[in-house]
């Protein structure tokens, strides 16, 4: 949530600013805002309640000029959205943008406003502004004033100032909020995510915890937490230029569905032979770490905790090791007991999730043989500080609804599964190819049923009216049922909830009515004849049924339960086959309900707060 863009240049920047912040609306906002300064020292400041176009529009008619600028897409945290608390925020001659949190916001309020500065807004980044003014009183340099004012900040932050005095420069400090300088030739760039800068450079620095960096059109100068003067890696990028455009697609989420295939296939590239999983693919010494894992520990949240709950059942059935799932926001705040040998495993799309990444802090204090991450975006957080990392290769996923992220970590999980079973003697040559085939089958196998598009899209409107809705799954398909129901729920705005099917009788039944619809997702597998009681309980019920079923399950429709027959797939990759024709149930409903799919409301994409 929340987005940065910055830079320093000798030609005006207005127009790279504000085409940043739209390369990072898919991150969740409620306001934006500019702040920009010519050589003159004149600095002009916009902002906006809503969309960036807003901004974008205001900024046209003010006509906004200069070689230095800061802007920023703002969700709320401290303070309702409005003009007056987006940012930048301003004291004095210095201009701050902000992501993340300062817990002590309110004890440095009551000693700002002593030393006689008048807040405008309600927003812990205005504490900042007035505290980077008052210690620049005093310090030769504006890094030195910064330097001086993070350390007495409590909390997240990663925060980009200028001085209208001396527009040559700006600075930057990170600590546990991702900024990243981009680098260019004859001007430099500071951002919160790269994409943002895809069109002016693929140069990147990624600042460490507790840096603080200045920027100048030709250098940049970081210094590390102790204050000392240090070198960070440039790094080539080649992420996607084009990830910002839909295409022929109406929405981004209904491009990143279709892209699935591709993605897989990207996510299996280097890691599968014809039959074996590349051990050494799964990260630096895995295999020595695989081969001597008792226990994994997942943590994770919303999406990749559904993924994590999968594999569950993975690194049980399959690889015969013991695995606990937990909530990150959960897992941090508890008192726990970490067993031998156990593998922590951190799940995220972006690698900046404040929850999971404060969890990963928390348990490399407590004794973890070793913790891994799996992860869409390289020189995230999360893959830096973690002693290995999957990368999903998933491309850039725009859509806040997550859909190529979640079925790209659940390959990139269910080859862990495989490369730690083998490592441990627990799967054979047989197996090992068996599950290797099953992967190979897949991108081809999601292709297929893509095309049950307009199929699954004619059911869309007996949604249109609903309030509620149930999923049922059974095994391993009860997280798939978990992640069917918060895509609904995220992009259609209707009240979902997953149940184990088996849990029916145990009080959801009582919820059954015509005005329920209840959604199955029905593989045939060993449980398959379990599941059909269960069907048959909310028939009996008067319940409305969505049966997805494989064409051998032998459902068969009435006026009561419609089937959509799906082709049979192995039952090792059946729980990501049927993400598929739920993310696009979810989709279609969207529609009809006439949400906001790629930004539904009150939700960010990459969730940098607690």
């Amino acid at each position: 949530m929340c987005g940065i863009v910055g830079a320093v240049a000798q030609r005006d920047v207005i127009e790279i600013l504000v085409e940043g912040l739209r390369r990072l609306e898919y991150r969740g906002y409620d306001s934006a805002g500019v702040a920009v300064v010519d050589a003159d020292s004149n600095m002009t400041r916009v902002r906006r309640l809503g969309k960036v176009q807003e901004l974008a529009d205001a900024v046209e008619a003010t006509q906004v000029l200069g070689g230095t600028g800061i802007a920023h897409t703002r969700w709320a945290t401290h303070g309702e959205p409005s003009e007056i608390n987006a940012h930048p925020h301003v004291s004095a001659d210095i201009s701050v943008v902000h992501n993340g949190i300062i817990e002590n916001h309110e004890s440095l309020r009551e000693v700002l406003r002593e030393r006689g500065y008048v807040f405008e807004s309600q927003t812990d980044t205005e504490v900042i502004a007035h505290l980077v003014e008052w210690e620049r009183r005093t310090s030769s340099t504006l890094v030195e004033a910064l330097q001086k004012a993070v350390k007495q900040l409590d909390g997240a932050y990663g925060t980009v100032v200028f001085d209208r005095k001396d527009p040559s420069r700006v600075v930057v400090a990170r600590s546990g909020s991702p900024i990243v300088i981009g680098l260019g030739v004859g001007e430099n760039f500071i951002v919160s995510d790269q994409l943002a800068l895809l069109s002016v450079t693929r140069r990147f620095m990624y600042l460490e915890e507790g840096d603080v960096a200045e920027v100048t059109r030709r250098e940049v100068t970081v210094f590390d937490k102790s204050g000392e003067l240090i070198t960070r890696d440039i790094t080539e990028s080649n992420a996607e230029h084009d990830a910002g455009d839909k295409g022929q697609y109406r929405h981004f989420m209904q491009k990143e569905i279709f892209e699935q295939p591709t993605a897989l296939m990207n996510t299996m590239e280097a890691r599968l032979t014809k039959d074996t999983v590349i051990t050494e693919s799964i990260g630096i010494n895995a295999a020595d770490i695989l081969a001597k894992v008792e226990h994994v520990q997942i943590i994770a949240c919303g999406t990749s905790y559904n993924a994590g709950m999968t594999a569950r059942y993975w690194f049980e059935s399959l690889a015969g090791v013991s695995c606990d799932v937990e909530i990150a926001s959960e897992f941090r705040y508890r008192k726990f007991v970490t067993r031998p040998n156990s593998l922590l495993i951190t799940l995220s799309q972006s690698g900046e999730t404040a929850d999971t990444l404060a969890a990963l802090r928390l348990a490399k204090e407590k004794g973890y043989m070793a913790a891994m991450t799996i992860c869409n975006v390289a020189g995230s957080s999360l893959v830096r500080e973690s002693d290995f990392a999957f990368m999903t290769h998933a491309g850039t996923e725009i859509g806040v609804a997550s859909t190529k992220a979640f079925t790209t970590q659940l390959a990139g999980l269910l080859m862990l599964v495989t490369a730690m079973g083998k490592q441990q003697n627990r799967i054979d040559a047989v197996k090992e190819a068996e599950i290797v085939e099953a992967l190979h089958a897949l991108p081809a196998q999601i292709e297929a049923v893509l095309a049950y598009d307009k199929e699954i899209e004619a059911l869309a409107p007996d949604f249109a009216d609903k309030h509620h809705t149930l999923f049922l799954g059974r095994g391993e398909f009860y997280p798939i049922a978990m992640e069917a129901s918060l895509k609904l729920k995220e992009i259609s705005y209707i009240h979902a909830e997953a149940y184990a099917a088996g849990e029916l009788k145990h009080g959801p039944l009582a919820l059954i009515d015509a005005d329920m619809p209840v959604v199955v997702v029905a593989p045939n597998n060993e449980l398959l004849e379990k599941l059909k009681s269960n069907v048959e309980e909310v028939r009996a019920r008067g319940g409305l049924l969505y049966v997805f079923a494989d064409e051998a399950a032998g459902f068969e429709g009435d006026d009561s339960m419609k089937i959509i027959n799906l082709p049979h797939v192995s039952e090792i990759t059946a729980p990501i086959y049927y993400t598929i024709p739920m993310q696009l149930l979810s989709y279609h409903v969207a529609l009809i309900k006439g949400t906001d799919v790629d930004q539904p409301r009150n939700l960010a994409k990459a969730v940098t707060v607690e």
